[in-house]
C-alpha cells in the first residue's frame, strides 16, 4: 500500500440486487431502518425516506423468523412504489433466520460469532447462491466465539481470525458474492483491525469489498466527528467500497454525513508526492502504531511565531533537520505545501522519525467553510488518522471563513483528538442508532444522559437499545445503559450486570447513582 498518494484498493465485485458494489462501482452509502421490521408500512415509509436521501442499500434487522419473512411484504411494497433498491436483513443470535430471509433480501449480514456450527455456514451460502443473494459477514468488537475469544482474546487479530475462517468458507464453496464489515466503536481498533484484515486477505489472495462504520458512533457532533475519524482514516488509503455512518438519529440523517465523507476522502488527495522508497522508518507499523512521541497530544488556537519552525516537504533537507536535533525545545508544526496533505504529513513525519529527532510535531489543516459541519467532518476525517498513526502531536485548524467561530474550532479539534483515543477532555457516549430490537425512546433517552453526564470528564457511558447492542457491543464503556425489554432498563458497569429490568422512568437516576456511588477509579486510555 501507498501510504504517501490515494489509490482505491482492487477488489472483486458484489452484486447486490440492481446496485453493485465493489471493483470500479461507486462507493456505497446505505442505513438501517429503526422501525418494527413487522410493521410493514411503517418500514416503507422510512425506507423510502432513506432512499430518496441517497441510500442504495436499506438494512432491516430480522431478529425472528417472523420478521425475515415480513421483509417478503416490505420488498413487495417498496417495489409497488416504484423503488428497487436493495434491502439487506440484518441477522443476530439464531442462524436459521438468516436462511429464511435469504429468500426475500438481496444481501443478509451475519455474524460469526452467532455460529456455534461454521458448518451450518455452507448451507447458508447454498441458498444464497440459488437465490442471488448476498452475504454481508459482519464482525463486532465484543461480539466475538467463544472459539475465538479462548484463542485471541478480544483483540483486533481475533476479530480478523473470525472474519477469515467464514471468507476461507467461502472460497471453498466458491462463493465470491460476499462484503465484510469489521467494526467497532472505538476508531482505533476500528482502523487498526480493517487494515488488518486487509493484508490478510491479501495473503491469502483474497480481495473481497469492504462495508465501513463506527459502530455506535453517537449522536450530534460527537457521533459525526468520531465517523469522520474511523471511517475516514480507511477512506483516505484508498480502503472501503460501502459506508454506514451510525448515528443515534433518524436514518435518513446518517446519509448526506456518509456522501460527505466520502466525496471528500476520495478527491482531497489529487496530487502525486513523490518520497524516497526507504522513507518509511522500521518502528512504524501500520497495523499497530505507536506514537512518536510521549508528549500529550494540545490543540492550538493560532499559529505561534516564537521557538517554532514550519516545517513543509520542500524544506526538509539535512541542514534543516540538524538544526531542530540540536534545538530540542523548538516546536514543529508541519503545514502542508501540497494538495496531498496526508502524503506530506506523513513523508515530514517519518523523515523526523529516521533522523531520530523526538521534537513535537503540531499539524496545521487550513479550510473554507462556511457550515460548521462541513468544517467538522473534513478537519476530522483529514486530522484523525494522524493520531491513529501516531504521528501527530497536535493539531491547529484554521479557517478563511469568519462565520466559524473560534471557539467551535478550538472545540472541534479536543474533539477530534478524543474520537481519535489520543485525548479525553469530556464524557464519552457510545450509544447505538436503534433498529426494530429497540426497547425505548433512544434518542430522548440519551438526550436526557447527556444533559446528566456531561460534567464526567472521561468517563465512557454506553447507551444501548437492546441486549444485541449491550455488553459486547459497549465493550469499551465503563458504564452501560441497556434496553432489557419493553420499558425496562437493565445497567452495567464494565461487563457486569449491576441492576436488572429497572422501570425506564426510573433509569436514567440510578445510572447517576450507580456512577456518583462508585468509589472505583475509571480506567483512562
Amino acid at each position: 500500500m501507498d501510504l504517501f498518494n490515494y489509490s482505491r484498493r482492487p477488489t472483486s465485485v458484489v452484486y447486490v440486487g440492481n446496485t453493485p458494489l465493489g471493483g470500479e462501482n461507486p462507493i456505497r452509502i446505505q442505513s438501517m431502518t429503526n422501525t418494527s421490521t413487522m410493521d410493514t408500512d411503517a418500514c416503507i415509509a422510512q425506507a423510502k425516506r432513506i432512499i430518496d436521501a441517497g441510500g442504495e442499500y436499506v438494512r432491516l434487522t430480522t431478529q425472528g423468523v417472523r420478521e425475515a419473512e415480513n421483509l417478503k411484504q416490505i420488498n413487495i411494497g417498496l417495489r409497488s412504489q416504484g423503488y428497487d433498491t436493495p434491502l439487506v436483513a440484518d441477522v443476530h443470535f439464531t442462524p436459521k433466520v438468516a436462511d429464511v430471509a435469504a429468500l426475500y433480501a438481496e444481501k443478509v449480514r451475519v455474524n460469526p460469532g452467532n455460529y456455534r456450527d461454521i458448518s451450518h455456514f455452507a448451507s447458508l451460502i447454498q441458498i444464497c447462491k440459488e437465490h442471488h443473494t448476498a452475504i454481508r459477514i459482519g464482525v463486532n468488537h465484543g461480539s466475538l466465539s467463544e472459539r475465538i475469544m479462548s484463542q485471541y482474546g478480544d483483540t483486533p487479530e481475533g476479530m480478523v481470525e473470525s472474519c477469515m475462517e467464514f471468507l476461507r468458507i467461502c472460497q471453498k464453496e466458491d462463493f465470491r458474492n460476499v462484503v465484510i464489515s469489521i467494526k467497532a466503536s472505538n476508531t482505533v481498533v476500528m482502523v487498526r483491525t480493517v487494515r488488518l484484515l486487509v493484508a490478510q486477505m491479501s495473503q491469502e489472495g483474497m480481495a473481497f469489498p469492504l462495508h465501513l462504520g463506527v459502530t455506535e458512533a453517537g449522536e450530534g457532533e460527537d457521533g459525526r466527528i468520531k465517523s469522520a475519524v474511523g471511517i475516514g482514516a480507511l477512506l483516505l488509503d484508498g480502503i472501503g467500497d460501502t459506508v454506514r455512518v451510525s448515528l443515534s438519529e433518524a436514518p435518513e440523517a446518517e446519509i448526506p454525513i456518509a456522501k460527505k465523507l466520502v466525496e471528500f476522502a476520495t478527491t482531497c488527495r489529487p496530487c502525486k508526492l513523490e518520497v524516497p522508497t526507504d522513507i518509511i522508518p522500521q518502528t512504524f507499523n501500520y497495523f499497530a502504531p505507536e506514537r512518536r512521541t510521549d508528549t500529550l497530544p494540545d490543540v492550538l488556537e493560532e499559529m505561534p511565531i516564537k521557538d517554532t519552525i514550519v516545517l513543509n516537504v520542500a524544506s526538509m533537507d539535512n541542514e534543516l533537520l540538524s538544526f531542530i536535533s540540536l534545538h530540542p525545545s523548538l516546536k514543529l508544526v508541519c503545514y502542508p505545501s501540497t494538495r496531498n496533505r496526508l502524503g506530506e504529513i506523513r513523508a515530514i513525519a517519518f523523515t523526523l522519525m529516521n533522523a531520530g529527532i523526538p521534537n513535537p510535531l503540531f499539524v496545521c489543516l487550513e479550510y473554507d467553510e462556511t457550515k460548521l459541519e462541513d468544517f467538522q467532518l473534513k478537519a476530522a476525517c483529514e486530522a484523525g488518522v494522524l493520531f491513529v498513526d501516531g504521528i501527530a502531536d497536535g493539531l491547529l485548524l484554521l479557517n478563511q471563513n469568519d462565520s466559524i467561530a473560534k471557539e467551535e474550532i478550538r472545540n472541534t479539534a479536543y474533539t477530534i483528538l478524543q474520537a481519535a483515543r489520543a485525548r479525553f477532555t469530556k464524557t464519552e457516549y457510545i450509544s447505538c442508532p436503534g433498529c426494530g430490537r429497540t426497547m425505548y425512546d433512544l434518542q430522548s433517552t440519551v438526550a436526557r444522559i447527556k444533559a446528566a453526564t456531561s460534567h464526567l470528564t472521561g468517563v465512557k457511558i454506553g447507551i444501548m437499545g437492546c441486549i444485541v447492542n449491550g455488553i459486547g457491543e459497549m465493550a469499551d464503556a465503563d458504564y452501560g445503559y441497556v434496553g432489557a425489554g419493553r420499558g425496562k432498563i437493565s445497567l452495567y458497569k464494565g461487563k457486569q450486570c449491576i441492576e436488572k429490568n429497572i422501570p425506564e422512568e426510573n433509569a436514567v437516576e440510578k445510572l447517576l447513582e450507580l456512577i456518583s456511588h462508585d468509589t472505583t477509579p475509571v480506567q483512562m486510555d
